[in-house]
């Protein structure tokens, strides 16, 4: 039931019928419009209609944002003067640095930027960065209503959460802009072309993500199981292919000055983070928090974790993990296409195991993740986690993201939201979904 209401009253309100609007029909109609109106908040097939709405309203209040609340310098600046040193010549990345310090993201970053730089007079006109940062939140959103729309497990009424309660999330876009919003509007890009089954094309938008920031790397786990899925060992090799060969192409003037601190500054996997910004371990002393064993015990959990749900959650009906390296047309019982649900639940919950056991989440990370949420808790049926119990988590999840600075109890609360939906994505996913239709033949991108 989790998974999507089932439509009750009487007949001719249900899918099968169609939803008739201001019909009149039976001895009640204003009765009937009235349950429609339920309907309209419970039913995930209205989700297009009550997404159209949401994104009006965000139009709205997004401006309201930009000009009654004051924009706050964090990281634009630096942004700028990195990409004014591309723009300068300086290919070397271990001389381009900013006010908070050297350049640490990839090529796609630059470029994505530069246009930014220039847009916006060298990064001084700071309003129309914020309307054009409005309009990538707008395309952000379209994107995830296309998901959840192509999926049909969230009732719509939690979309109004999503947009209208989350003062974090808006802030991120529109008075930060942080780099972290550009990289995931590309990785939903790229999931929305895996629901269309345009598989090369959604390999290189979800290379085209990891270019601006390497978070998008915690979706990888996830697109590897899915691409052995589809295609088989050998199949998925052109498209691992055509994600390297992005990188390289993105990154050949850098690469070609000084590839050793290329590397070593936009990939940097051993970053150290400042204690006093961190939203999840503030309940630890800060030498723990710093403590390189420590970073190997998360890293051990989250990679035991990602192993636990590809064994033994992930893999369809009659396959085992190991069948999975062999071409779709030699392994045991006629090859099924992926549901869309099937891809979105492994991606999101690849995601979702990363940030669990992340070193550190600052502020801007909550979009990491934000919009995966709803579909996280209501997408696996699980009795015990009510609708009012999955909005108490989504509140507590929000009020922790919007404790500043964090504290012990608002980390600490963030670990026990994280652990619930832990639990209900392992134990719901033990049971077959509902509603989960093979994607059209006729759209595969093989």
């Amino acid at each position: 039931m989790a998974a999507g209401l089932r439509k009750r009253g009487p007949a001719g309100t249900g899918a099968g019928s169609g939803a008739r609007w201001g019909l009149g029909l039976g001895p009640a109609p204003l009765k009937r419009a009235w349950q429609e109106r339920w309907l309209l908040l419970l039913e995930p097939r209205y989700t297009p209609l009550v997404a159209a709405c949401l994104c009006l309203a965000e139009v709205g209040i997004n401006h309201w944002v930009i000009r009654r609340v004051a924009y706050t310098e964090i990281d634009w600046k630096a942004y700028m003067a990195e990409v004014e040193g591309v723009i300068n010549g300086t290919y070397d990345y271990t001389q381009l640095r900013g006010d908070t310090g050297p350049l640490v993201y990839p090529a796609g970053f630059v470029y994505i930027f530069m246009g930014l730089y220039y847009a916006t007079s060298r990064g001084t006109d700071i309003r129309l960065a914020q309307h054009i940062f409005l309009g990538l939140y707008l395309a952000t959103l379209l994107l995830v209503f296309r998901i959840y729309s192509r999926t049909r497990r969230v009732p719509p009424f939690v979309f109004f959460f999503m947009c209208c309660a989350s003062y974090r999330v808006h802030s991120i876009f529109v008075l930060r802009l942080f780099n972290d919003p550009v990289a995931m509007a590309l990785l939903f890009l790229s999931i929305n072309l895996l629901l269309s089954q345009r598989w090369s094309w959604a390999c290189g938008c979800f290379s085209l993500a990891v270019s601006v920031k390497m978070n998008v790397l915690l979706f990888a786990p996830g697109l590897l199981f899915l691409l052995l899925s589809q295609f088989g060992l050998r199949g998925a090799l052109p498209k691992l292919g055509i994600c390297a060969l992005l990188q390289v192409v993105l990154g050949l003037p850098f690469l070609l000055e000084n590839p050793a601190g290329y590397l070593s500054r936009s990939f940097d996997l051993g970053r150290q983070f400042l204690f006093r910004w961190t939203v999840n371990w503030r309940f630890l002393p800060e030498a723990l928090f710093l403590n390189r064993a420590f970073h190997l015990a998360l890293l051990a959990a989250h990679l035991g974790l990602l192993a636990l749900f590809a064994f033994r959650r992930w893999p369809r009906s009659g396959h085992s993990i190991l069948s999975l390296l062999k071409e779709p047309s030699k392994r045991k019982g006629p090859a099924q296409p992926l549901t869309a649900n099937q891809i979105v639940s492994v991606l999101f919950t690849s995601n979702f195991i990363g940030i669990c056991f992340s070193r550190s989440l600052h502020y801007q990370f909550y979009v990491w993740y934000f919009h995966t949420l709803p579909y996280l808790l209501w997408a696996t049926p699980c009795r015990w986690l009510t609708h009012l119990l999955r909005l108490l988590v989504l509140g507590l999840i929000e009020l922790s993201w919007n404790t500043y600075p964090s504290t012990s109890c608002s980390s600490m609360a963030l670990h026990l939201c994280h652990a619930i939906i832990l639990l209900q994505l392992w134990v719901g996913s033990k049971a077959p979904a509902e509603g989960s239709q093979p994607l059209q033949p006729s759209q595969k991108d093989s």
